[in-house]
């Protein structure tokens, strides 16, 4: 006869099963699919979303310190290449040519990291090599920062 008791596990640990996916992570699945809603046309008389908008709104939601990052970030890559076009991806402040994603801002709250990071996509023409960087980790925003996000922007855009 087979027995019927389980592990040492309780009933609700069987129950609370990891499915892949943190909280963070589901919530931004969540926030693109909204995004990708958002941007389909819905008549004619329809107000067109502001993608600016919908950026510094996300921004304003973010913890001080993210914040005041997330802001110069956005004034820096607004000036260095303003053909790029603001916009949300998965709730982060993003960056767009021609509709592809180039660059984005996460916010440390994001996944609960440890530091803001400024990422670009295989968009970015950073190609240099057979090894470069994607992503930095953002702690503070010195001249010297600044001067190289710029560049990393210029170069991102091609």
């Amino acid at each position: 006869m087979k027995s019927t008791q389980t592990s040492g596990r309780s009933a609700t640990a069987a129950a609370e099963k990891y499915d892949g996916f943190t909280d963070e992570e589901r919530s931004a699945m969540k926030e693109r699919a909204q995004e990708l809603k958002a941007t389909r046309p819905r008549g004619s008389k329809a107000a067109k979303p502001d993608p600016e908008a919908d950026v510094l709104a996300k921004i304003a939601e973010m913890t001080d310190a993210d914040r005041a990052l997330a802001e110069r970030v956005h004034a820096l890559v607004r000036a260095t290449a303003p053909e790029l076009t603001p916009k949300t991806w998965y709730g982060m402040p993003a960056y767009a040519k021609d509709g592809k994603i180039v660059c984005f801002f996460q916010s440390a709250q994001k996944f609960k990291s440890r530091y803001a990071t400024l990422g670009f996509s295989d968009q970015a023409a950073l190609d240099d090599g057979t090894l470069w960087p994607t992503a930095f980790a953002l702690t503070e925003l010195t001249a010297a920062a600044e001067a190289q996000i710029a560049e990393l922007v210029r170069k991102a855009v091609g």
